[in-house]
């Protein structure tokens, strides 16, 4: 009998759908779980001492699942615990963290495989972290400015002698009157440089234009690479393809040698058996990293390209 495989996700996620799905379909037991059910309608009861480690079990009304034998856990955007009501700011504040502490803690501390640890995507999630460590593997990547001053963003912008783009340096997605609002990234004109008022207000990242050809989501699970090329038809999704996906075509693409053995040294580095990678192919055929989101989405690609990610993904669960 196989170990179950714990699943750690949204509810309402549907590429983790598809993960479970495939799973079953294997005759792999699955337990899915999302962290918004804690402590209302998820129990968690676990137990370590100097004889074994953590024993107990995650149980809902239907299901239960013995933490020992927890084989691989699939770690994806849970939700945010939820708590009876009727409590203080300061109260639930505290619950919070003692939730985080105690079911995050003994999820954490779980012996198996996993896809992805969420201290591994805690830290990767840094972009500064991730251009060290991709430049370090041998991955080329483009003159970045991290600042929060004006003049370092003319001076950056003359060092590099050419066009300069900005993009956020984490999230770029924001909530501002209850709608949902992205932050694309930008190409700086002569003029912008004019008037960078606001600049002062918080860290921002700027990066040398880099002329492309096509760019590339290249999705990593485990050791397999599949690799997307992305084919803007608009000036905007020339500039970020976030920004029109309807002006969008794709491919399925070979990764040149070098570009693979260095992403896998990076995902090695980073400690990701997962991650959605993004680069700039410009027209010499040069491959630019510009980050690996190791949440990052897939399903669409899948859609739009019959590459196999979900399949992947269930092979990594399973050690195959």
């Amino acid at each position: 009998m196989t170990a179950p495989v714990l699943i750690v996700a949204a509810s309402d996620d549907w590429p983790t759908d598809r993960v479970v799905v495939e799973l079953e379909q294997r005759g792999v037991d699955v337990f899915r779980m999302d962290t918004v059910d804690f402590p209302q309608r998820l129990a968690l009861a676990g137990r370590i001492d100097q004889v074994s480690g953590w024993t107990g079990e995650l149980a809902t009304e239907q299901r239960t699942v013995e933490l020992s034998r927890v084989g691989a856990v699939y770690y994806r955007a849970p939700g945010a615990f939820r708590f009876p009501e009727g409590m203080s700011g300061p109260e639930e504040r505290f619950a919070a963290a003692q939730a985080r502490a105690g079911l995050g803690g003994v999820l954490s501390a779980l012996d198996c495989r996993w896809v992805n640890h969420p201290a591994a995507m805690a830290r990767a999630e840094y972009k500064p972290v991730q251009l060290a460590a991709a430049r370090s593997c041998g991955l080329r990547i483009p003159p970045t400015l991290i600042t929060n001053r004006p003049d370092d963003i003319r001076a950056f912008t003359a060092d590099t002698g050419g066009d300069v783009v900005c993009k956020p340096v984490a999230s770029p997605v924001l909530i501002e009157d209850g709608q949902l609002k992205s932050v694309y990234t930008q190409r700086l004109s002569l003029s912008d440089l004019d008037d960078l008022r606001g600049i002062d207000t918080t860290a921002h990242l700027f990066q040398a234009w880099v002329d492309k050809d096509y760019e590339v989501r290249l999705t990593v699970v485990g050791a397999r690479l599949l690799a997307a090329a992305i084919h803007a038809g608009s000036d905007a999704a020339h500039e970020d393809w976030r920004s029109d996906y309807g002006a969008l075509s794709y491919t399925t693409t070979t990764v040149p040698e070098h570009v693979a053995a260095g992403m896998r040294r990076l995902m090695k580095r980073l400690g990701l058996s997962y991650g959605a990678a993004d680069f700039i192919v410009s027209p010499d055929g040069r491959w630019t990293f510009l980050e690996v989101n190791p949440c990052g989405q897939w399903d669409w690609i899948q859609g739009a390209t019959g590459l196999p990610i979900a399949e992947a993904i269930a092979d990594e669960m399973q050690g195959v």
